[in-house]
């Protein structure tokens, strides 16, 4: 499938399309270039967290995200301990999973103790020459920069980050460019 024509006459990859909160973040957000720690922090939660589930639902509730998590400051997050676990457990505005959560705390550690930062790290997997898709189909789930990136990453202590998360992450930030080809925000 190629992009599609919405009521308002612009072409979408058509999974922009389906809800008024993927049309937001489909024209405003994905593949944006998104280069500050803070930022892909967030992304990698939002994206770890997904894993399993909607990504709509994970857009449904990432205000609730950001309130949880401290608008997902690695500093502030990397020194949560078990009284945060619990909290978050009982937050019915995220995802609970302690896994998940768990996965977020370490997470944040790790981003902090990577030499020159998270965004430094994650930008040395950009492939600004990917092939252009032009169809649904043409947009792999994982590739060998996600595969190299998550190997790095879980290196460095990070969880919930196989090369399918990686994937989705570089396609959330601008690392690569999936936009189909007839896509208006290509």
């Amino acid at each position: 499938m190629s992009a599609v024509v919405g009521v308002d006459g612009l072409a979408r990859c058509p999974w922009g399309l389906s809800a008024p909160d993927y049309i937001a973040y489909h024209d405003e957000e994905w593949g944006r270039p998104v280069r500050d720690d803070q930022g892909l922090y967030e992304r990698l939660c939002l994206e770890a967290f997904q894993s399993g589930l909607s990504w709509l639902t994970i857009l449904r509730k990432r205000e609730g995200f950001r309130a949880a998590f401290a608008g997902f400051d690695p500093g502030k997050v990397a020194a949560y301990g078990a009284p945060e676990v619990e909290r978050l457990m009982a937050d019915a505005a995220i995802v609970r999973n302690r896994a998940k959560i768990e996965a977020a705390i370490a997470n944040a550690r790790a981003a902090l103790g990577l030499p020159g930062g998270l965004a430094e790290t994650v930008w040395r997997y950009a492939d600004p020459a990917a092939p252009v898709p032009v169809r649904v189909e043409d947009v792999p789930a994982t590739t060998p920069g996600s595969k190299a990136l998550a190997k790095e990453l879980k290196r460095n202590g990070f969880r919930f980050v196989g090369p399918t998360t990686a994937y989705a992450l570089m396609q959330a930030c601008g690392l690569v460019n999936d936009h189909l080809a007839d896509c208006f925000a290509r």
